[in-house]
């Protein structure tokens, strides 16, 4: 029985124990208490008849406290799971939970123990969570099977398997062995045996993709990654599997030697219960990898090899006519279980005379229909497979040539098939001649003949040259990339009078050249300079032409009007291309696919005539076209759509109307886009066979729009029957500078909600509301209505001013559950965002963004009601980034009560808010607060710019532990805010400005904490008028950069005993110090006694300071002590400006004792030196006459009168 059902079982039970009847207490009951709680109530058995008036209380509050402890128990589970560390206080409290259930005290004593203890738990969250996921890579598979030499693998693999002292095993044989489904069956068996904890599964490849490997094994651990870097994921990965007692990590299809760390995957001495197992086809990479067991797989024995042929053929043994002949086949396999198996499927039910030429054609190293389509897969560009497309896809797929993949979008390709694929479509015999992105810059002429060519790839070069002309005879393929002004030579193709395919980037070529080539059937000419167009008409059995960014193409010969064969015409980015003649399109009666797009013609006529008096294509044409499906175009005016026409019904498109750009150069969906352009000069009835399938709008400065819908007026008025369909399928809007709308989505086109993904409104002035929900239709089931806006992931809302609210009426049949991005920007009139019914569906929020909304009060409210209503189960599980700029009417973020929910917090920005006064507030009743602590633990980035506000309440405290990035300005009150941040131990990088009444950046606050430095890298203190000491005696051994600026109360900068930890301190920056008499101070509180002696001087350092720059500081005598200089071998930058009273760069005030120092002083790396305004400077070292500068240029020296010393 599981966890979860014993539990269930328990609870279930447990309502009705005391209720037994006490004739069957014997060991009956004492066998059932025991069954049920293992223990924690069978030792208080004896009270039950002492105090039962304790019984039905202690009954009660142990089951509450059990249901606490198992909830919180699953989410810890969940945590680990995530490599996340669990909190002190919750590993405690999980552990006094079940001490006290196991506990012997009285019963009236435990009872109100076991309360405390339940409302204690209240503080944690409960976070539901996805069963970790099956792992269906191993699940039983059909495809092993068995044989002598797998047996052996198998055998040895598993007995390393056990060996602790064995760690990388590594499994070898040749391509298609069955290397990938032995080790699948490995995984699964050592799952099945729970001999490892965890089985992780990754294809490694010919060229690694760290970053896939790690998805991968993400994925199966249910981790999430938060990290960016490859670096940061594999530590994080790291961590995970560290704390998987024992592991096993399957590499599949290495061809180099991988770097397991880089990977994140702890083996060796780094994880002893790690275990790796790799397969390869060389035996080389298995010592590489410093695998201690290496196993070879051999090929399958002739039976073995028969068998699997036979039951991938579909043979019968009855089959005594195919028996001969297929065994020749088989033979041809050589023992390869993936060619047993393709070349098996392939043939399945074919007749014996074809079974007959494919043994034929497998003695001559072919392979079943390994053909131009194959080829034409691998470089990826049409042809005749273009007409065919998922069938001939389909086929490969049948007999296993292509695999398919998750989004079944794409396919991939066995390595093996590949492999030989390319071999023998290189071969002479085949007649491919492929080098394609070889950086060839000639014509290879290495072959001394061509005539047995059936396809040439030659694309991904910049050939400069070709020759005159080629005899091939039998070519079909053609695939060439020239030089932008390469000339095609006029007979280059004469000798190619059976091409079909010709591909041509680059270069310049006429079309008369092509006039004898009549079987072509795909031409596409992309970048080229081409002339001669009229040639095309001899062309007549062209499917597919297209003239792809040719900028020399200004008009289309009205003979392309006789290709009556043609399925697809591309113009795309022909942007020159000023006329199409009129009914040129209409006469390609079988076209299913018009590319007009990207910058290309624009010049439609209205029924065939334009404003210069020539005769121009008509949309018209577009109904002449029964097959058309796919369309992309742009309409630059609306007197270019003639009155009454009507867009056929398309399955993808691309329409611009108006002044705008095309985004895709082929359509992949259905887009409809107005730019620029009067709504009141359309016609509803035009677009009526787009509304129903569109998924993506794009409206901009459309004049009069009225709704997503166009004009509700015109829609209504033209009456069509099927208005339900309308908008159904919308997925992306996108609404800017309409300055006429009012409500986006009426409540008539709810049903426009429904798929919603994506909504992004900006610049339209009058708009008062995003969402009219309006009331649920009569008949319409409730939980159809919840899909409302269910899909919606994406929300951008700026410059809206008229915005009062984004969901007008009931939202209780509106999901947020996926909005995944919120943005609100400049939204003055917007008092509240989420009702309470939509803030509880916000389980999926990741980024919320509210800036310049002047007139938000709360997060989460009621129209007519001004407080803010907060909803008992409300939570951001998924939150990550918050910020809150620019609103000056909140006083509040949220409850403290939400604050268990934000795990996830990764970044905090709250600045300029006039009357914030928390971020997190107590709220009445709140159960969360007993213990003043709220817990951030993924924060990294802190930024406070609000003068009035706390974090959370007075008497709270946040722990941030992986808070790295803090920011605090216009904070009067900077102690107590700091006392409320703790647990920082990372914290990288400070700045903290306009803090008025703070005089120690370590001021000890009300709770006595102070501020964690230990790993502070980077301090930038601005404007901080009251500011007089930093710090005393800290040790700051990771500290880079310090800046100090306007901080005019502020006396010195280190203490001398802090300088010694100071020793990556590379960049230090003070201006505007009125008052800083020295760098360096003693460690004391006698501001009398601050100045350094010689003894004081020995040891001071900063060897890797590169750059120190220093401004308006004009109490300032010196920068260093002239001893330090040698402890400055670093220093390449110095820049002294603007001080007064400065009078040497190195010195020492005569009241210091003397010190012994070298007669020569050298900088050995300092190569730049601007001294300015220094009118008291008199030398550069006070202390030393002698100072050597190997490395400095020319010093910019300028308004120091008084200086005396000679850079050399």
């Amino acid at each position: 029985m599981t966890p979860s059902h014993h539990r269930n079982s328990y609870f279930s039970d447990f309502s009705d124990w005391w209720k037994m009847d006490l004739g069957s207490v014997g060991g009956s009951l004492v066998s059932k208490i025991a069954e049920l709680l293992e223990g924690p109530v069978k030792k208080q058995f004896r009270y039950m008849f002492c105090f039962d008036n304790f019984v039905q209380e202690f009954n009660d509050q142990v089951m509450s406290l059990a249901l606490a402890f198992y909830g919180l128990q699953d989410a810890v589970d969940a945590a680990k799971r995530n490599a996340e560390e669990i909190e002190i206080d919750v590993n405690k409290w999980l552990e006094d939970a079940k001490n006290e259930m196991e506990g012997s005290k009285a019963l009236e004593k435990k009872t109100e123990t076991l309360r405390k203890l339940e409302e204690k738990s209240k503080k944690f969250l409960k976070v539901s969570h996805k069963a970790p996921l099956q792992d269906i890579e191993f699940l039983p598979s059909k495809e092993f099977t068995t044989s002598e030499s797998s047996k052996v693998a198998f055998e040895q693999i598993m007995k390393a398997l056990k060996d602790d002292n064995v760690n990388m095993i590594g499994l070898y044989g040749m391509g298609g062995v069955g290397k990938t489904t032995l080790v699948k069956e490995v995984g699964r068996r050592a799952k099945e045996t729970q001999q490892f904890d965890e089985v992780l599964l990754a294809t490694v490849s010919q060229n690694p993709n760290v970053i896939d490997i790690q998805d991968r094994m993400a994925e199966s651990l249910g981790l999430h990654f938060d990290e960016k870097t490859t670096e940061g994921r594999a530590n994080r990965l790291w961590q995970r599997l560290k704390i998987v007692k024992k592991l096993l990590v399957i590499l599949d299809d290495v061809w180099k030697v991988v770097n397991l760390k880089e990977i994140g995957i702890p083996v060796g001495d780094a994880h002893r219960g790690c275990k790796v197992l790799l397969t390869t086809r060389r035996r080389g990479i298995c010592s590489d990898m410093e695998c201690q067991q290496q196993v070879f797989l051999h090929i399958l024995s002739e039976n073995e090899a028969w068998a699997l042929f036979k039951i991938n053929a579909g043979l019968r043994d009855e089959d005594f006519n195919l028996k001969t002949v297929a065994k020749k086949v088989a033979r041809e396999c050589q023992g390869l279980p993936i060619a047993l198996v393709t070349v098996g499927r392939a043939l399945r039910g074919k007749s014996v005379d074809e079974w007959e030429v494919a043994s034929r054609q497998l003695k001559n190293s072919q392979l079943e229909r390994i053909d131009t389509q194959l080829a034409m897969g691998y470089i990826k560009i049409w042809s005749p497979l273009k007409m065919q497309g998922n069938r001939s896809i389909k086929t490969l797929k049948d007999c296993c040539m292509l695999l398919g993949t998750e989004t079944e979008k794409e396919v991939k390709m066995h390595d093996l098939v590949r492999d030989v694929a390319i071999q023998i479509a290189s071969s002479k015999e085949h007649g491919f001649m492929v080098k394609a992105g070889t950086g060839l810059k000639e014509w290879p002429m290495n072959n001394k003949s061509f005539e047995g060519c059936t396809t040439i790839s030659l694309m991904g070069n910049k050939l400069a040259e070709l020759p005159q002309g080629l005899v091939c005879p039998q070519l079909k393929v053609l695939l060439l990339e020239l030089d932008y002004d390469v000339n095609v030579p006029e007979r280059f193709f004469e000798g190619m009078k059976e091409i079909e395919v010709l591909s041509l980037e680059g270069g310049c070529l006429s079309l008369q050249s092509l006039e004898f080539s009549t079987n072509l059937q795909s031409l596409l000419l992309m970048s080229c300079k081409c002339n001669d167009l009229i040639s095309l008409r001899k062309l007549q059995r062209l499917k597919i032409l297209g003239f792809i960014w040719c900028s020399s193409l200004e008009e289309l010969p009205d003979e392309i009007g006789e290709l009556k064969e043609l399925r697809l015409l591309d113009v795309t980015g022909c942007y020159h291309l000023g006329r199409i003649p009129a009914n040129l399109i209409g006469r390609l009666t079988k076209l299913e696919e018009l590319l007009i797009g990207d910058s290309s013609f624009k010049g439609w006529g209205v029924v065939g005539g334009d404003s210069t008096g020539g005769m121009n294509a008509s949309l018209t044409e577009l109904n002449m076209l029964s097959h058309l499906a796919v369309l992309s175009l742009k309409i630059p005016r609306v007197e270019c759509i003639p009155r009454d026409f009507v867009f056929p019904r398309l399955l993808k498109y691309e329409i611009l109307l108006g002044d705008g750009y095309s985004r895709t150069k082929q359509p992949t969906s259905t887009r409809l886009c107005l730019r620029d352009i009067s709504a009141a000069s359309l016609n509803a009835k035009t677009f009526e066979h787009l509304f129903p399938t569109v998924s993506q709008i794009d409206f901009g400065n459309v004049e009069g729009l009225e709704s997503i819908a166009l004009s509700s007026d015109q829609m209504t008025s033209h009456g069509h029957g099927s208005q339900k369909d309308f908008l159904q399928r919308l997925e992306d809007v996108k609404v800017e500078s309409c300055r006429d709308i009012h409500t986006l989505f009426p409540a008539k086109w709810r049903q426009a909600l429904n798929n919603l993904t994506s909504v992004e409104i900006a610049h339209c002035e009058s708009l008062e509301e995003v969402f009219e929900l309006g009331k649920a239709e009569e008949g319409i089931n409730e939980e159809k209505e919840l899909r409302l806006l269910s899909s919606l992931t994406r929300l951008k809302l700026t410059w809206l001013r008229e915005l009062k609210c984004i969901w007008k009426g009931p939202t209780r049949y509106v999901s947020l559950h996926s909005l995944v991005h919120l943005e609100l920007w400049a939204l003055h009139k917007l008092t509240f965002i989420f009702t309470p019914h939509l803030a509880q569906s916000l389980v999926h929020l990741e980024t919320l963004q509210i800036d310049d909304c002047s007139g938000l009060k709360h997060l989460i409210g009621e129209k007519d009601d001004e407080r803010e209503i907060i909803p008992e189960s409300l939570g951001f599980p998924k939150l990550k980034t918050l910020s809150i700029i620019d609103c000056d009417q909140m006083e509040y973020v949220f409850p403290v009560s939400v604050s268990p929910s934000l795990l996830n917090l990764e970044k905090i920005t709250i600045s300029y808010g006039r009357n914030l006064k928390q971020i997190f507030y107590s709220g009445e009743g709140d159960a969360h607060t007993s213990d003043g602590v709220i817990n951030f633990p993924q924060l990294r980035k802190l930024s406070l710019s609000s003068g009035r506000s706390f974090f959370g309440p007075k008497n709270f405290t946040a722990q941030l532990p992986s808070l790295q990035e803090l920011y605090i300005g216009g904070h009067d009150e900077l102690g107590d805010l700091l006392a409320q941040l703790q647990g920082h131990t990372n914290l990288r990088e400070i700045r903290i400005e306009n803090c008025k009444g703070a005089q120690e950046l370590m001021q000890v606050g009300r709770t006595g904490h102070e501020l964690s430095l230990l790993s502070l890298e980077k301090l930038q203190l601005n404007s901080m008028p009251d500011m007089r000491c930093l710090w005393k005696g800290l040790v700051l051994s990771h500290l880079n950069t310090l800046t100090v600026f306007d901080c005019p109360k502020l006396t010195h900068v280190f203490t001398d005993s802090m300088v010694a930890s100071l020793v990556q301190l590379q960049f230090l920056k003070i201006f505007a110090c009125s008052e800083l008499e020295q760098i360096i101070a003693k460690d004391n509180d006698d501001e009398k006694d601050q100045i350094l002696s010689g003894s004081d001087l020995q040891s001071l350092c900063f060897p890797n300071l590169y750059k120190v720059e220093i401004n308006k500081c004009n109490k300032l005598r010196s920068l260093f002590p002239v001893a330090m200089a040698s402890g400055l071998p670093k220093l390449q930058i110095l820049v002294v400006s603007d001080s007064s009273q400065l009078l040497g760069v190195f010195g020492q005030d005569d009241d210091a004792s003397p010190v012994n120092v070298e007669k020569q002083m050298v900088l050995p790396n300092l190569s730049f030196l601007r001294l300015y305004n220094l009118p008291s400077i008199v030398c550069f070292s006070l202390g030393c006459d002698d100072f050597l500068f190997p490395r400095l240029g020319n010093p910019k020296v300028d308004k120091c009168p008084k200086l005396t010393t000679k850079f050399a």
